[in-house]
């Protein structure tokens, strides 16, 4: 294709030679300036029918916001209809946990009533109608209150039940000796040496040389040495004043300042000192006064922790004993 342009002024013309792809470019490129200069004039008619209030472009203006508006609170009512949902069955595991709270504080040990702040409130979230944002937003906040009191509630039980737990394995009522035959019991008998009448302030397990002694509970090793009546002697303290003592041992396996547990092996069954045979003679100490170990083990670990017996003829003669960290030698084990 070819464009001729003529001056008759200058009586001169031009001659312009289009081409297939210099027409198409051409045309897109015109194309394109009509659609830009369409988008702007209809923006600017728009935004003035805006302005001014022209009836129709107002009346389209409306019924687009309208929509859109409708729209979103469609959108909105319904999350807001599925949380209410969700906080309903968060207030019913609230509840549940609430009295799980109560029966396990009866366990630690706990009345509920001191521990139980404002009274509980909850169960599924039921309404005549939808929820505002604002209430949905004042039921959580009291959820988050509530589950704030049960949180602190669940670490005072948890440290009542751990401390509970702490004090049984400090109570020495495990077996010291597990294969080992009891013998001689604690209080008055015949003093296998002597002939006469003496306290036994211990039990006394009879074994076989390099039988396991272990620990009657958990504690730190306080005296670890030779005695003359009691042989290889250790003695444990589990705290509040309650001591525990393993005599005769023909090998000890802790030293003074060593953390037991309840159950290790802290030294083997011998024969020394005033003995008459390989066994272990087991002690429990109260202030430093002997009581029955019997009576502790018998407890056991599902157990409340014997009362301490200090009456009678048997608390003047502990109390003689008191006296001496060691009692004297006719109350030692044979």
């Amino acid at each position: 294709m070819q464009l001729i342009i003529t001056d008759a002024r200058f009586s001169r013309s031009h001659a312009i030679q289009l081409s297939g792809l210099r027409l198409l470019v051409g045309g897109l490129g015109l194309s394109l300036c009509l659609l830009l200069v369409s988008a702007a004039l209809y923006h600017w008619v728009f935004l003035k029918g805006v302005r001014e209030d022209w009836p129709v472009i107002s009346t389209l203006v409306r019924i687009v916001v309208r929509d859109e508006v409708a729209q979103r609170d469609r959108f909105m009512r319904e999350n807001i209809d599925v949380m209410a949902k969700r906080l309903g069955e968060m207030q019913a595991k609230m509840l549940q946990l609430e009295s799980l709270g109560e029966r396990v504080s009866g366990l630690a040990g706990i009345n509920p009533a001191d521990i139980k702040g404002k009274a509980g409130q909850g169960g599924i979230l039921v309404s005549p109608r939808s929820l505002s944002m604002e209430e949905l937003q004042a039921a959580l906040g009291d959820l988050d209150h509530i589950a704030s009191q049960h949180t602190d509630v669940m670490t005072v039980i948890e440290s009542r039940l751990f401390e509970q737990k702490v004090k049984k394995l400090m109570v020495p009522t495990a077996q010291p000796v597990k294969d080992g035959t009891l013998g001689s019991t604690f209080g008055w008998r015949i003093d296998p040496f002597t002939g006469r009448t003496a306290l036994h302030t211990g039990l006394d397990f009879a074994a076989e040389v390099g039988t396991p002694i272990l620990a009657a509970a958990g504690g730190v090793v306080v005296s670890q040495e030779f005695h003359p009546q009691y042989g290889n002697m250790i003695e444990v303290d589990h705290g509040n004043d309650l001591i525990t003592r393993y005599a005769h041992s023909s090998r000890v396996l802790v030293k003074k300042g060593d953390l037991v547990k309840r159950g290790q092996i802290i030294a083997e069954v011998g024969n020394t000192g005033r003995s008459t045979g390989p066994h272990l003679h087991f002690e429990v100490l109260a202030q430093q006064v002997p009581q029955d170990p019997q009576k502790f083990l018998n407890a056991g670990s599902n157990m409340p922790m014997p009362k301490l017996a200090l009456g009678g003829v048997r608390q003047t003669v502990a109390v003689k004993a008191a006296a001496s960290p060691l009692p004297a030698a006719s109350a030692s084990g044979s």
